[in-house]
């Protein structure tokens, strides 16, 4: 039982440095990447789609991501969808490819991004908090129902705490490489 208390705990606080780094993904540091664009939606016949599922996407060159529909008729929606995505970029349509430009980040538009991360990093933190909060309850749930003894609820509580510890270091280290990455021009 305490076992499946603290893998269950682990599994939670794992998916939270996985959604930390998906949302990380989405800010863009001045280098082009294909998953830059993993989260705009193109309407494809009448659904919402991620662009990548209707087109696909190359890095040109460092600044310039190059986006190739696979039917023509999409060009325009594609291009729309990038344009309203509210990423600060202007597709250009050259025939059937779409050229994405990086505008070079400004010093002040870095440490918008900076902060944002920082609030990213917050959220995974409060996340993990949550995930001991619930993992030290059902131990509290599993002393009142004398399951397990207090003495096994308290190395189980240190166990979770180690964990929960080990988790917000490597979220701090995400946040690290982040800022770094930011701040390369």
């Amino acid at each position: 039982m305490i076992d499946d208390v603290k893998s269950d705990a682990e599994h939670r606080m794992q998916k939270s440095l996985e959604a930390l780094e998906h949302e990380l993904r989405k800010l863009r540091t001045g280098r082009a990447h294909a998953s830059l664009l993993d989260h705009v939606k193109v309407s494809y016949y009448g659904s919402d789609v991620p662009v990548n599922q209707v087109a696909s996407i190359n890095v040109a060159d460092p600044r310039t991501l190059a986006v190739s529909p696979w039917e023509k008729k999409m060009v325009p929606a594609v291009e729309k969808a990038i344009l309203n995505a509210d990423l600060g970029l202007n597709p250009v349509t050259s025939g059937d490819v779409i050229r994405v430009p990086l505008p070079a980040l400004t010093e002040e538009r870095r440490r918008d991004m900076i902060r944002l991360v920082r609030q990213e990093a917050e959220t995974a933190r409060v996340a993990i908090r949550n995930v001991r909060r619930d993992a030290n309850h059902a131990l509290k749930a599993m002393v009142k129902d004398k399951a397990i003894t207090e003495d096994e609820e308290r190395r189980a509580a240190d166990a979770v705490q180690k964990l929960t510890d080990q988790f917000i270091a490597e979220v701090e280290q995400i946040l690290k490489r982040k800022e770094a990455d930011l701040m390369e021009i």
